[in-house]
Parts: C-alpha cells; structure tokens; sequence
C-alpha cells in the first residue's frame, strides 16, 4: 500500500500540469457526458410515446417533476462523497494514509444507511411528494410511476457516488469512467427495451436507470478492489465528529448545491404550472425540463475538466505546491470557456432542430424550449469559471467561501429572480431567470476567487 501511494503521491505533484489534466480529465469528461445522455435518453424516449398526444408532453414533463428528487439523491451522495473525497485527496498529499483509509470506509457506509432512509420516506408519502415537487393533475399519475421506482434504487445510487468520487481523488480517473460509462450504456440500450418492447411505458425508464446504476455501482465496487485504490472495509467505518466534521467541510458546498438545486426546479415546476395558463403549462414544464437537460449535457464537458483538476489541487494543495494549483486552475478555466462557447455557439444557431429532437410534434414545447435554449447560451461560457472556482474552494477546505459560491447559481440569485420575473412579465420572465442568475454568479465567483488568491499568495511567502 504504502509503495503504490508513494508512486500516485510522486505522479501528481511531479507530473507537468497540462498533462496530468488532460490524464485525469479525459476519463471524467467521458464518465460526465454519457451520464447527461443517458440523463437526456430518459426525456427523449419518454417523449415518443403516444407521439402527437398530450400524455407524451405530460409523461416527458414528469421527468422534469422528477429531476428535484434526483437532485437531492445526488445531494447526499455528493455531501459524503466529495466530502470523503476531497479529505482523502489532502490526507494522501500529507501522507497520512491511515485516515485516508477510514474517510473512505466512512463516507461510503454513511451514504449507504443515508439513502436507505431517503428511500423509506419518499415512499411512505409519495403522491404527497410528486405534488410537492410540482405534479399538475395530469403530470402526478406519471409522476408516481417513474418516482416510486427511482426511489427503489436510492441506497446505491448514493453510494455509488461515493465510490465515484472517491476514486477520481485518488487520481484514478480510468476506473471512475469505466464504472459510470458502462452503467450509462446499460441505461440507453434498456431504455427503449423497457418502455416499448415490453411497453411498460415511464415505469420502464425508471426501472432502466436503477438497474444501470446498480451496475455502476458494481463495477465501482470492483474497482476499488481490484486497483491500488484505498479499500472500503467494513472494520475502517468510523462515524465519529472528527471524521463527520471534515466530511461536511469538504462535502457541505456540493450538499447545498444540488439541495438548492432541487428547491430551484422544484419552484420552476409550480411557478410554470401557477403563472402559464393552464393550456401550456405541461408544455412549458417539459419544455424548461428539454433545455435542463441539453445544458446538464454542454456543461458536463466543464464539469469533466473540473474532476480532472481537483485531484490534482487536493494533493498538491495538501503538498504545499501552491504553483501547481495555480497552473492547474487556469489551464482548466482557458480550456473550459473555450469550450463552452463553442457549445453556445452551437445553441444558439440550431436551438429549434435541438429541440425537436425531443418533442418534435409539439409546437408549443418546440417554441418555450427554443428561446429557453438561445437565452441561456449567451450566459453558458461564463460557467466554466463558476464552476472551477467552486471545485477549488471546495477542494481546499474553503467551506464557507465554497457553499456560498455552491448555492448563488440557483438559490441566492436564481429564486428571487424567478419569482420577481415570472409573476410580473410571466413565461419569458421564468425563461429569462437563469441567464441573468448565471452573471451574477460569475461576478460573485470573481470577487471570492480573487480573495483567495491573496490568502494563497501569503502561504507561498513562508515556505
């Protein structure tokens, strides 16, 4: 053990920066993209039933109904994951690979017990939920069906996270891929087996994504034994306040920034649903539901790069290799707007035939979806800082700094925006609310990165 972590150890704080990225990246931005298209097949196969009928366009925006509830799933995986992670990552740049071994043990088994009891719950009380996570009339009936069974599959769609995470910040990116990649495939192939072949409709894309994420799950599992990686030992469990303290400073931005994630689709579902009349607002749920998920995809490219340089910050931060992380970041933050505003470019000229690919006959999806898109892609290659900036601060203990960056995009900007917008110019006002949230989010990401850049100048100066 100690051998094979004295060589990741050498890897990643000795390994020029840009290709030790690119190593790490690569990997996850494959894992990122085919989990946003499996996320996407879900809507797109959903959207072919009873084609031309209203029940498709219901049945597609019951997806969107459903998307707060994953965001909390990934909430909580995220919380013990990333905050497992990122400890392990800081721990391994120490060398202390004794609590190295226990964050891991811990993270996972807390995730585990922690889904369990989210699937419980939501079951004893799901109508009340799908009415609460923005269920119309005519949404709730699919709504039940495909959540009852996403809640089925809870324990180890958390866990699974777990090792997701866990693994990237040891810096083995390739096992990470391999696990999420195969289980997505699983997904996209199952989908239209379940929900035509056997025409189980929108329970079957449900029952899809818990048998491909059980997959996942185990060929993650298999990973961490079968690799160099950290092992998961039931003996190494060790729910003390120390370990839950470092978890929830590592993991405390990610919680809050899929919970409020989740309370911000959630009010976008019951404005849409109180503010359109009544003759759009399935269109217009699943309509803003299509665009979420296009974004989720363009994103994930960033989002990729992201996961490429936390590992790398963690250890080298952990080392004391200030330069490093410094390199690292603005390699990623260059390379992700790049990125991205080739993506807005594509948004913005193709948003209509993008969105036909979902709900191609129905114009009223086809039309809300369609501006949703373009205004949103003007604001897209902002996002590559936002977020590089809070995967840094939540990668270097910057717990405060970090949540607060975690919670802007959706919560401190996007609730009030949308509340103040929808109920006075209506459906392009909730359209609008995003892109005028992602600039102040960009602007508050400059002023708390920027502040951390002078406290990092300042250790620099005593070594």
């Amino acid at each position: 053990m100690q051998s094979s972590q004295a060589k990741k150890y050498q890897m990643m704080t000795e390994t020029p920066i840009k290709r030790l990225i690119m190593k790490l990246a690569l990997p996850a931005i494959v894992s990122m993209m085919i989990s946003s298209i499996y996320n996407m097949a879900d809507t797109y196969f959903i959207g072919q039933l009873s084609a031309g009928s209203a029940a498709a366009t219901s049945a597609t925006a019951a997806v969107g109904v459903a998307f707060p509830l994953m965001s909390i799933i990934q909430a909580v995986g995220f919380m013990f994951g990333h905050g497992s992670g990122n400890f392990i990552s800081r721990a391994l740049g120490r060398q202390e690979t004794e609590d190295a071994e226990r964050m891991a043990a811990t993270g996972f088994f807390s995730a585990l017990i922690a889904g369990l009891l989210l699937s419980v719950l939501g079951l004893s009380c799901l109508e009340p939920l799908c009415r609460l996570l923005g269920s119309t009339d005519t949404i709730l009936p699919y709504a039940k069906d495909y959540i009852g069974i996403i809640l089925i599959g809870t324990p180890w769609m958390c866990a699974s996270l777990v090792l997701n995470n866990q693994l990237r910040f040891q810096g083995n990116a390739f096992f990470s891929m391999i696990g999420i990649s195969i289980g997505g495939i699983v997904n996209i192939l199952l989908d239209p087996l379940f929900i035509f072949a056997l025409d189980m409709g929108i329970a079957g894309a449900a029952l899809a994504t818990i048998i491909s994420q059980l997959l996942s799950f185990c060929l993650l599992f298999i990973g961490i034994l079968k690799s160099d990686n950290l092992k998961i030992r039931l003996r190494n469990f060790t729910p003390k306040l120390r370990f839950f303290k470092e978890m929830f400073k590592g993991g405390a931005p990610s919680l809050f920034r899929q919970g409020i994630g989740s309370v911000a689709s959630t009010c976008l579902n019951n404005v849409a649903a109180s503010v359109v009349e009544a003759s759009l607002a399935d269109p217009a749920i699943a309509a803003l539901s299509i665009v979420s998920r296009i974004m989720m995809f363009a994103n994930s490219l960033v989002i990729g790069f992201g996961q490429g340089f936390q590992p790398v910050c963690g250890f080298n931060y952990g080392a004391k290799k200030y330069t490093r992380v410094r390199e690292a970041f603005y390699f990623c933050v260059k390379l992700g707007t790049a990125v991205l505003l080739i993506a807005a470019v594509l948004g913005l000229c193709f948003a209509p035939d993008i969105i036909t690919l979902f709900r191609g006959d129905d114009p009223a999806v086809i039309k809300i979806g369609s501006l949703a898109l373009r205004l949103q892609c003007i604001t897209m290659p902002l996002f590559a800082f936002v977020v590089l900036s809070n995967m840094m601060l939540q990668t270097i203990a910057q717990t405060v700094r970090a949540s607060l960056l975690a919670v802007a995009r959706q919560g401190l900007f996007f609730l009030p925006i949308l509340l103040v917008l929808a109920y006075t110019i209506g459906l392009f006002g909730i359209q609008l609310t995003q892109p005028i949230a992602d600039v102040f989010s960009f602007l508050l990401a400059l002023l708390l990165q920027g502040k951390t850049w002078k406290e990092i100048r300042k250790l620099e100066e005593y070594l």
